[in-house]
């Protein structure tokens, strides 16, 4: 026992950091997201979203966006277009800025090298989500191995079947499943990194950060709709993240990712 306990101790320490699709649009905070990612000691992952450039695209296209609790409904012509601006546009621009800060990365769907299988999500209470996946596992040891060879995935929001089918998934899932499935390996902190310095008591106060969120929080957040919208699968996401072994979450601003900003979840 105590011998495996030591050898945890001894485990490196590794960050997975995802970044909102608004950072990604917006160029001041993306290059210092950017910077301070590639300064993060140890090694790491970064999961991007990109809704709002999917969502643009889209209106340019002709195609109408709706979302549900957060969450985009994807049919066959919503499904090319995040599958165009997920896993080309947006991560292989952050996959080329990122060798520019002399990070070795290496942009990934759940496809590539399976390392993220799912399944179509069921109809339920009447909402049909089309093409979106929820994740039934994450390929640990591959993302280890890519890792170990000195390379930083960079995580786009989809997944596969095994069936040859694309699907839509929440980039936050996507950390969140990240991080859990390298836990047996590394110490690892995850990172919701986005336009805001927390989860805010007031969203009409930017200054309004909740310092920490216990599970029994987030119900009465939820409940009193403090928390709403794409704020929900964000904190759903952080406390499954925390109760599987991940060592800490922390939702925070952008340009704020040393770990000493924003709100910290626990159990």
């Amino acid at each position: 026992m105590n011998e495996e306990r030591e050898l945890k101790d001894r485990r490196e320490t590794l960050t997975v950091v995802k970044v909102g699709g608004a950072i990604v649009e917006d160029e001041v905070q993306l290059n210092q997201l950017l910077s301070n990612f590639s300064a993060i000691p140890g090694k790491k992952v970064l999961v991007h979203g990109g809704g709002r450039r999917a969502t643009q695209v889209a209106g340019q296209l002709g195609i109408e966006t709706q979302m549900v609790n957060g969450r985009r409904v994807t049919d066959e012509q919503m499904l090319q277009v995040v599958t165009m601006v997920y896993g080309g546009l947006v991560n292989k621009n952050l996959v080329a800025r990122l060798q520019a800060n002399g990070v070795n990365a290496l942009g990934l769907t759940g496809a590539d090298a399976n390392v993220i299988q799912a399944h179509r999500r069921p109809v339920k209470n009447g909402i049909d989500y089309g093409f979106v996946g929820d994740v039934d596992k994450a390929d640990g040891q591959m993302l280890r191995n890519l890792l170990e060879a000195g390379i930083t995935p960079v995580m786009a929001p989809l997944t596969h079947d095994m069936q040859g089918n694309i699907l839509n998934t929440n980039a936050d899932t996507i950390a969140s499943e990240t991080a859990k499935a390298l836990a047996p390996y590394y110490e690892v902190t995850l990172i919701f990194s986005f336009e805001k310095k927390g989860v805010l008591s007031n969203p009409d106060d930017d200054e309004s950060v909740i310092p920490t969120i216990t599970r029994t929080d987030f119900e009465r957040l939820k409940a009193d709709g403090t928390v709403a919208g794409g704020m929900l699968p964000k904190l759903e996401n952080a406390f499954n993240a925390i109760s599987s072994g991940v060592k800490a979450v922390n939702i925070t601003l952008a340009t704020a990712i040393d770990g000493k900003h924003g709100t910290f979840i626990v159990e």
